[in-house]
């Protein structure tokens, strides 16, 4: 305890300056992902304090995050869109998957996967975290203008007959599911088909046309009409708050320009009593658990959405792994990233309890508590609490805060997460493809295609298909850089180890060998395959050299055993030199040895492997070589 209280000053002002930072970035994340500002806080408040006192790295200061919020926003959108543009309908399904990313995260932490977090590709996470910005700053176009589809009449109103016959649907649907077939009970439907009013045809169409202004797509589409639409007074005060963020930097960096830009541009609204837009409003009192989750629980309401939650798990345990990685930098420390991932598991599980969004440690607001001295985990707790005080204390004060004032730190957010670095070091990457006539970078091929399907199509399965490229583009480097060095390739000419320099001379023409220096596997077995094609037409003896073949897996075991009968087939002798234990054993499991290549064939050295010769020279010119088969046969 004495310890924990050791750097007690630093933590104080390093929590509460990270706290004060994460208060406008919270409530923007929360307006931003559809569930409120209140979601976005309730998420800073608990997975600040739980992730810093479960977690393994000692300044790490969490919550949502731009990469977390947009991928929730994703989730929240697809699910309220199931549930007839319902929040409170969806907000228990909703809560569960980010309960369920919590667990998973968890999970991971315990099964020891956050070492391997670091082997995500670069490239990869470039095209994510710049895809999140552009995401971020689209979307974030329209509120900023002061546009909002479902109050655009003229935008709704193609939407009505969709949205009747939508009502319509699911009235069959019902009575389906309550065994009423319509042929035989035909007034029931219309009974119930004459209850749907004007007001529910129009929350629905509302609804739909939201969804089709909805994501990148969905705003670039509706743009001209926001363009027609514009209310002049929120693009303003998204305008000021955007050019005081940006502006007030470059006066001080000691307080949070975004925290001065909330607050100057939000009072000036109130006290010039502007007839602005306020963001919703937000509860007052200490939030309460939302047992939805559990009551209303289901086994196949949760099934669909297990992939999602794993990715939102991922994409978390990445986020805080990496803001991990700064913080250790800065402090001369190491993290313990297993039980970084269990404290954010914790932090993520009981936010999502509590009606909060998903989030992960935050970079800036890391850094931002080390500048201010914090040095152990409870900066993170502070940081926590004092954003419970400010809830409680100024929640409907924070109430009438400009809607577009959010939009505008929104979209300074979407311009500082992008990754201006990889996008810079596109000209310079090495161009190791070629497409027909054009060489291009794998590096920029797999960032681009992660940008663009993240962008425009799905952010979950655009990091997987980023993945399985990334994966398979190293595999084809490997194999060829692996193909190149072990000697699979140029397989007709061998250049002569130490050892082999003394070889007899007579027996050069009768006895090809070969080297294979590094592992057999997957990558270079379609090299390797070729080798019985390529020995000379005079061989009558093959000397395979394994003694730097340290690993061969399956590809490999059964590319030697192709190889071997081929040879067999050509009565050509193989002797190996050196096998090592794990090729050996391999070999072993199948037969190889010793039908392939019997036992007396195997040498521990090459100066044994002469000596057979030698005592076998005879036998070996008596042979017949692939020529003189040829030649006999014409």
């Amino acid at each position: 305890m004495k310890n924990f209280f050791a750097h007690f000053k630093g933590d104080l002002l390093g929590g509460v300056t990270a706290g004060i930072v994460a208060l406008p970035l919270a409530l923007a994340f929360g307006v931003s992902s559809g569930l409120g500002p209140s979601a976005g806080l309730y998420g800073a408040i608990f997975i600040s304090f739980f992730a810093a006192l479960f977690g393994g790295t000692n300044t790490q200061i969490s919550g949502p995050t731009a990469p977390m919020t947009a991928v929730s926003m994703v989730i929240i959108a697809t699910i309220v869109a199931l549930y007839d543009g319902s929040v409170s309908k969806a907000l228990p399904i909703i809560l569960a998957v980010f309960l369920l990313a919590g667990l998973m995260q968890i999970g991971l932490g315990v099964l020891g996967i956050g070492r391997y977090i670091r082997y995500i590709p670069y490239p990869v996470v470039s095209g994510f975290m710049t895809a999140i910005g552009v995401i971020i700053i689209v979307t974030q176009i329209l509120p900023s203008l002061g546009y909002y589809p479902k109050e655009d009449r003229e935008w709704v109103e193609p939407f009505k007959p969709q949205a009747e016959a939508i009502i319509l649907e699911n009235i069959l649907e019902e009575e389906a599911q309550e065994g009423i077939l319509v042929l035989e009970d035909f007034q029931e439907t219309i009974s119930r088909a004459d209850e749907i009013t004007m007001d529910a045809i129009d929350a629905e169409a509302k609804t739909l046309a939201a969804k089709e202004a909805s994501g990148v797509i969905g705003a670039i589409n509706i743009l001209p009409r926001a363009f027609r639409n514009i209310n002049y007074l929120e693009l303003g005060l998204a305008l000021i708050t955007i050019f005081i963020i940006y502006g007030f930097r470059r006066i001080t960096k000691v307080v949070p320009s975004t925290l001065v830009a909330l607050l100057l541009v939000s009072g000036l609204a109130f006290g010039f009593g502007l007839d602005y837009r306020t963001i919703e409003q937000i509860p007052e009192g200490f939030p309460m658990p939302n047992l939805e989750i559990f009551t209303s629980f289901t086994i196949g309401s949760i099934t669909p959405y297990i992939f999602t939650a794993l990715t939102l798990a991922l994409l978390g345990a990445i986020d805080s792994l990496l803001t991990s990685v700064v913080a250790d930098n800065m402090t001369k420390t190491q993290h313990k990233p297993n039980k970084e991932l269990v404290g954010q598991g914790i932090g993520n599980t009981i936010a999502a309890i509590f009606g909060g969004l998903p989030g992960a440690g935050a970079t800036i607001r890391t850094v931002v508590n080390i500048n201010s001295g914090g040095k152990t985990r409870l900066s993170g707790m502070i940081a926590g609490i004092l954003l419970l005080i400010i809830l409680l204390a100024m929640g409907p004060i924070a109430s009438q805060i400009p809607a577009a004032v959010l939009a505008g730190i929104l979209i300074t957010v979407g311009i500082s997460v992008m990754d201006y670095k990889g996008l810079k070091a596109i000209p310079s990457l090495p161009k190791d493809i070629r497409l027909g006539p054009f060489s291009l970078s794998s590096e920029v091929i797999v960032m681009i295609v992660v940008l663009v399907l993240s962008t425009f199509w799905n952010l979950v399965y655009a990091v997987g298909i980023g993945l399985v490229i990334a994966s398979l583009m190293f595999m084809k480097k490997i194999g060829d850089l692996t193909a190149k060095r072990s000697g699979v390739r140029a397989l007709g000419v061998e250049e002569a180890w130490a050892d082999e320099r003394n070889f007899p001379e007579r027996l050069r023409e009768e006895v090809f060998i070969k080297h294979i220096r590094g592992p057999l596997f997957f990558g270079t077995t379609s090299e390797f395959q070729q080798l019985s094609k390529q020995i000379p037409e005079t061989a009558k003896m093959v000397i395979i050299r394994l003694d730097r073949m340290q690993y061969m897996d399956q590809s490999g075991l059964y590319a030697m055993e192709d190889v071997l009968q081929a040879l067999q087939k050509k009565d050509i002798v193989v002797l190996f030199v050196d096998v090592l234990e794990q090729p050996r054993y391999m070999m072993e499991r199948i037969d190889i040895i010793p039908d392939l290549v019997p036992l007396e064939h195997i040498f521990e050295s090459f100066r044994d492997c002469v000596q057979w010769i030698e005592l076998h020279e005879s036998e070996l010119h008596e042979m017949p070589s692939p020529a003189d088969k040829k030649l006999a046969g014409e």
